[in-house]
Formats: structure tokens, C-alpha cells, sequence
């Protein structure tokens, strides 16, 4: 398998006749954690959905795996082994957290982490403490780590993680940053939308900055997190 999953190239997006973002490059390589910060409004999760095929317009280059998914549809795109994991989680909240968890599964994938409920409840402990529990029926912290869960029952190559720190407790945070270490422990893959410094510092590798939908910046998590003017002039409130 090639060593870059992800590479995007000259990505434009627009919203009607609103153009967000302009020309917009990155690539996450294998097993590594790349965050994709800037603050509200700077296009992170747009560049996701439009990664993940799910803007009607789009244009500019995506490969995954070594092949072109720029005009490949959102489910075509999971097939293939992508994740997304949506800011507003959209869990099934009718169903059961094992019933919402079945519903993700898709086939074991070469060189790819397998997972089940089980293996999932022991990333997720709280998950494991409900697995009949609606999902309407939830906390926020709790309903983020089952959308995370779903998604890697689709035994993912590469996970689009939009935001997962933004409005949950601190204690939820800490549980997320576990199991973005954890999972990169698993040889995933993780392109992460983040504005929390902090949150993106103890679990990333590389970074990109967007501001206005453009890449202000990029380098090793390192390097931003000792970059006082890049992060005053693109990250602070």
C-alpha cells in the first residue's frame, strides 16, 4: 500500500455562489496524526466534506489509496476505507449503541485494524457500560465516542475526525486524546480538524493552518506549537 493515503491538491469548495475554499493542498501519510487547525469559520470542516464527497460543489484533485475520488460519492469513498466522523455526531438515536455499532460494520479490509463491539468498549469503557442505552438517550461525550465507534466498525484506512473536542467535558477530551494515541498505535490514520492547541499538540504529528480558506501554514505539530507568531496571527481568539 502506498505511504501517502490521502493527498489533496488545489481543492476548491463553494457554498451556492460563496467560494470557501481555494486551492487547499495536504496529504496524511500512513499511521500518522495530522491536524488541520484555524479558527471558526477558516474552512476546517468544509475541507472534509469536501475530502469526503459531500458538497455538490467542488474541484481540485483527492486521491486516496493512489486513486482520483474527487467525482466518487460519499458512500463509494467509505467503501474504499475512509471515515468521517462529523462535528454533530448524527448518531441513530432510536437505536441501541450495539444496534448503532452494527449499523457501521463493513467488511475486514487488508492491512487494516479489524474491529468489533468488544475491542471498541474497551477503547470506550463507557460504551461498554451501555450497549442497550438509545442513543437519544446519551450525553454529548457519549454520543461522540459512539459516532467515533460506528465509523471504525467500517474498518477504516483513514479517519476524518471533525472537531472532537469542541463542547464536550473535559474528561471526554482527555478520553478522545486517549483514543486518538490509541488508535495510532493501531497503524490508523487520523486527519483531525482542530482549534484546541492543547488537544492537537498531544496527539498530532504534522499540521496545517487554514485561515479564510487558505493554507497559511504547515510543518511538524512541533514546530507550530513553538511558532508564537503563526499561532497568535492565525489561531488565538
Amino acid at each position: 500500500m502506498t505511504d501517502v493515503l490521502l493527498k489533496v491538491q488545489n481543492l476548491n469548495a463553494f457554498y451556492g455562489r460563496a467560494h470557501i475554499l481555494f486551492d487547499v493542498g495536504l496529504e496524511v501519510r500512513r499511521g500518522e496524526v495530522v491536524a488541520l487547525m484555524g479558527r471558526n469559520g477558516a474552512g476546517k470542516s468544509t475541507t472534509m466534506k469536501a475530502v469526503m464527497g459531500l458538497l455538490d460543489r467542488s474541484r481540485g484533485e483527492v486521491e486516496f489509496l493512489g486513486q482520483s475520488v474527487a467525482k466518487s460519492k460519499p458512500y463509494q469513498i467509505a467503501r474504499l476505507g475512509m471515515g468521517f466522523v462529523p462535528e454533530d455526531r448524527r448518531v441513530f438515536t432510536e437505536l441501541s449503541v450495539l444496534e448503532n455499532l452494527e449499523i457501521g460494520k463493513q467488511p475486514a479490509r487488508s492491512d487494516a485494524v479489524e474491529w468489533t463491539p468488544e475491542k471498541l468498549f474497551k477503547l470506550f469503557p463507557n460504551l461498554g457500560e451501555m450497549p442497550n442505552r438509545p442513543g437519544g438517550q446519551m450525553s454529548g461525550g457519549e454520543q461522540q465516542m459512539l459516532t467515533v465507534s460506528r465509523t471504525l466498525m467500517g474498518n477504516p484506512y483513514l479517519v476524518l475526525l471533525d472537531e472532537p473536542s469542541e463542547g464536550v467535558a473535559p474528561v471526554i477530551v482527555e478520553q478522545m486524546a486517549n483514543m486518538i494515541i490509541a488508535l495510532k498505535r493501531e497503524g490508523m490514520s487520523i486527519l483531525l480538524s482542530e482549534q484546541n492547541m492543547h488537544f492537537a499538540e498531544l496527539v498530532s504529528d504534522r499540521a496545517y493552518v487554514l485561515e479564510n480558506g487558505h493554507i497559511r501554514y504547515q510543518g511538524t505539530m512541533a514546530e507550530l506549537a513553538a511558532n508564537d507568531a503563526v499561532r497568535r496571527a492565525y489561531l488565538s481568539v
